[in-house]
């Protein structure tokens, strides 16, 4: 109906990254997107659903599909890019303010969607809910309705999406500020740094699609810049997290393109990774989980290897290596290794790498928990 992704590639999209999303074969009953959850309305479209008319109910259900594709994608191996769209474009091409207060409430549930079924990057320690990178999507497209809001005048929901965004970042705030004053919780602090650093950078990002008038500065002085120079609210602790995030966690955060032609890393989202550099657990699930036979093994060894090389300064692909050859041990390394190109088997002799590898697992995290004291 619009110039967008079809429905049906989008829903291909997630289905090539996120297969296990579609075991249930069940018929998704007959109602609008907009009244379903992610998993029902992924399968919903890939069993045929028929579409509104209404150009404003399209959009309203497109915006439910593609909330819910890039919820079960964001922490996958090959995220599917709607970023634009549920930040900005789909705000702006639907004109009616009803419609903007559906989509706004259809946002606000799917905050609450289970984060299990496509993500193992998520930490928690204030027992407020888990922190992840999914709540900065989440924030951007709050910002989203909240400009939508703010230019259709719509007081009662600038109010309420005002508050709604107040209300994550403070949670988010509080989760840091418990886990940096908590002993023992140093690795969980780290996870958390580098989560928020990354949410409020998709805060900024969702203002980026606002005109620089005088109309948004109010929400720009709230929310923007707070892993910069804002450090007014929420007592700065964003900023402290940024902080933290450049002088330890930088590094870990690039997007994994070594490992996302390894389809056999899709079967299942037990093969999801975690929040890296912390990957020794995952390589040991590699090494024996069962939906991985010994020539995947090697294909993710491989491709570990040459991330080691490719991405300087990264440090969880070395620790993945330690997870695999705890598992299997010295020799059954070594026959994945035979599997592999010579080029391959050379970069693994790298002395660099190798000392890495060296490293236990106890020892690498003592240095990461004596990284943090001392970028604090």
């Amino acid at each position: 109906m619009l110039d967008y992704i079809s429905p049906e590639t989008l829903v291909e999209w997630v289905e090539n990254t996120a297969p296990f999303l579609f075991t249930d074969a069940t018929p998704v009953k007959a109602v609008r997107l907009l009244e379903l959850d992610f998993e029902d309305i992924l399968r919903a479209v890939r069993q045929g659903y028929t579409w509104p008319e209404s150009p404003d109910e399209y959009i309203e259900d497109y915006f439910a599909l593609c909330l819910s594709a890039h919820h079960g994608t964001v922490a996958t191996f090959i995220p599917t890019d709607v970023d634009s769209k549920i930040r900005g474009l789909l705000w702006r091409d639907n004109k009616n303010p009803e419609s903007h207060r559906r989509m706004f409430e259809f946002a606000l549930r799917a905050m609450h969607w289970p984060l299990e079924r496509g993500s193992r990057r998520y930490t928690q320690v204030a027992g407020l809910g888990p922190v992840s990178g999914h709540n900065g999507e989440q924030l951007s497209v709050l910002m989203g309705a909240l400009q939508a809001f703010l230019k259709n005048n719509d007081e009662e929901f600038i109010a309420r999406a005002h508050t709604a965004v107040d209300e994550e970042l403070r949670r988010e705030a509080i989760e840091f500020s418990t886990a940096v004053n908590k002993k023992g919780a140093e690795l969980d602090t780290l996870r958390i740094v580098a989560s928020i650093t990354h949410n409020v950078g998709d805060v900024d990002q969702g203002l980026s699609y606002w005109p620089k008038i005088d109309l948004y500065d109010g929400p720009r002085r709230d929310f923007g810049r707070l892993a910069h120079e804002n450090t007014t609210p929420y007592g700065g602790l964003f900023s402290d997290a940024a902080k933290i995030y450049k002088r330890v966690m930088s590094p870990e955060g690039h997007r994994h393109y070594p490992l996302r032609s390894i389809k056999a890393l899709r079967k299942s989202p037990d093969l999801l990774l975690p929040l890296g550099p912390f990957f020794d657990d995952w390589g040991k699930l590699v090494a024996t989980h069962p939906a991985l036979d010994d020539e995947a093994r090697a294909e993710v060894l491989g491709a570990l290897v040459t991330g080691c090389r490719k991405i300087q300064g990264q440090r969880g692909y070395a620790r993945a290596i330690r997870g695999m050859l705890d598992a299997l041990g010295q020799s059954k390394l070594q026959a994945l290794l035979k599997k592999l190109p010579n080029s391959v088997r050379k970069d693994y002799e790298d002395a660099e790498l190798r000392k890495a590898v060296a490293v236990g697992r106890e020892s690498f995290e003592s240095s990461m928990k004596k990284a943090l004291l001392a970028a604090r």
